[in-house]
């Protein structure tokens, strides 16, 4: 049975989050809708396919905003009780700062359910739908968003740098500039005029360029070469990289189940690390939260900004080092969240008020 701290804390904490979830939905959509916007004024998406592909890029990042948003609204709740004192008046009632781990999980728990509804399900369905809207459109308008007029383009982790004055509503390019540091020597090739050459095989991005001159080599060594040319198909690359990762976002956590692939193991244990989250950042918000008003809660902000920060930032650290073998396989990447925890409670428990009260007892006996 839920006493009655625990409906009035939890209800003060689903006051909070409500406020804080609805705050970052819309500014995640606002800025999901201008980069939307852009890409159907670059001719990458249609605009009847406006509305749907909006919805699937929120449907899709909502599972990495449950996790803070229930870090903050916790932290923010027990920070209006304390400041107004409510906690001591609590723990002067017989409840003490380790009885509200008991009320916050009340709130956590549901919300473990719902993130792993979003990051096992929800997520990669919707990735899975927005890389069919993306093949669906013109595959030569959709290329050539990416080279677009008066940018430069880079490919290949920046080896291939294309560039190009204008773009006409043909698809010709005008003064071309192509530089590719692959090669040994070096690339350097400057075209007049070019277009897109479409490929329906999905392979390598590549251009014809007309009229111009391909340099070979670094200025002033003595195997520099140039050489003029009336017609030159040049192949661009494409971002393998990027594309494995948005398949692999997009494929079903059945499938990352079955997988030994590292990266697969990885990407699960990505979406796992999100639900765990909400557990993790929940009991990192009673520590930090200050029970005293008339002591300065300074230390304590300071410190939960800089774990929220490790907490995201460790993450993908963990799997950066589960691929490249730091790490052994087994121990997943969930395990940076038990570090952060430890280290935040052997900063702050020892001090407090239950800590002090629980080490005089012990002294007694």
């Amino acid at each position: 049975m839920w006493s009655t701290v625990d409906r009035y804390v939890l209800s003060e904490i689903v006051k909070v989050f409500a406020a804080i979830m609805a705050t970052l939905l819309l500014v995640v959509a606002s800025m999901l809708f201008l980069r939307t916007l852009e890409q159907v004024d670059l001719g990458a998406l249609q605009a009847d396919a406006l509305v749907q592909f909006l919805w699937l890029q929120l449907l899709r990042d909502t599972s990495t905003l449950i996790a803070p948003a229930v870090f903050l609204s916790v932290l923010m709740a027990l920070g209006r009780l304390a400041r107004d004192s409510e906690l001591i008046a609590l723990t002067a009632g017989g409840i003490g700062p380790f009885r509200l781990f008991r009320s916050v999980l009340l709130f956590a728990l549901p919300m473990v359910l719902v993130a792993g509804w979003f990051s096992l399900v929800l997520q990669p369905m919707a990735s899975a739908e927005i890389e069919l809207i993306e093949s669906r459109q013109d595959d030569q308008a959709t290329r050539i968003s990416g080279l677009q007029a008066g940018r430069f383009y880079d490919q290949d982790a920046g080896l291939v740098t294309f560039y190009a004055t204008s773009i006409d509503q043909g698809g010709r390019f005008e003064n071309v500039f192509v530089q590719d540091r692959r090669s040994n020597p070096p690339l350097l090739v400057i075209a007049a005029h070019g277009y897109y050459l479409d490929s329906s095989d999905g392979g390598d991005q590549a251009v014809v360029l007309e009229r111009g001159a391909r340099f070979d080599g670094v200025a002033g060594r003595l195997d520099y070469q140039i050489t003029d040319f009336e017609r030159l198909t040049y192949y661009v690359g494409t971002d393998a990289a990027a594309d494995s990762r948005r398949r692999r976002a997009a494929t079903p956590t059945t499938q990352l189940l079955r997988s030994d692939d590292l990266r697969d193991k990885a990407e699960l244990g990505h979406r796992l690390a999100m639900i765990m989250g909400v557990i993790t950042l929940s009991l990192l918000a009673i520590p930090l939260t200050q029970l005293s008003p008339r002591r300065r809660s300074t230390g304590r902000l300071f410190l939960a900004f800089l774990a929220y920060f490790a907490f995201f930032n460790g993450m993908r650290l963990a799997e950066e080092w589960m691929i490249l073998g730091v790490t052994p396989a087994w121990l997943g990447v969930v395990w940076y969240q038990a570090v952060i925890l430890g280290v935040v409670y052997l900063a702050l428990v020892p001090g407090s008020y239950g800590a002090r009260r629980l080490i005089a007892r012990l002294r007694r006996r």
